[in-house]
């Protein structure tokens, strides 16, 4: 069952690197700024997509996500996408969560529910629910 919203960031992609052409498979980079259990965040990750022959994307990566005193949290995750219009792209998958933080403390023993969207300029936005 889906909780309640446990975060959202919005950001910027950075860098896209060309890794493989068979299968089609591409690098991203991104930066983003928000709030998770309605703390201020900065963070930044990477993932990587695979283009299936059906032109669905499969997508994994990771990053890290740091409050404003320094207090940190690292994700990986993996999530299914597809292509919008003039390259935007939007993934829905999971993120797991492992962090020292005592404010974030809840997050190491939740899965979180995403959405994330990249429009066609870069832009990103991520909005995570807690999965119970």
């Amino acid at each position: 069952m889906i909780g309640k919203q446990i975060g959202e960031v919005r950001g910027k992609r950075l860098v896209r690197r060309v890794l493989s052409t068979d299968p089609p498979t591409v690098e991203v980079s991104f930066e983003d700024s928000g709030q998770m259990l309605g703390i201020p965040t900065t963070g930044l990750g990477t993932y990587t997509s695979v283009i299936r022959p059906d032109g669905s994307i499969f997508g994994q990566g990771q990053g890290i996500t740091m409050t404003a005193d320094g207090e940190g949290l690292s994700w990986t995750g993996s999530g299914l996408g597809k292509f919008g219009k003039d390259g935007a792209i939007s993934y829905r998958g999971m993120l797991f969560f492992q962090t020292t933080s005592k404010k974030l403390a809840k997050l190491n023993n939740a899965c979180g529910a995403f959405e994330y969207e990249v429009d066609a300029k870069g832009g990103t936005v991520s909005k995570v629910w807690e999965w119970k």
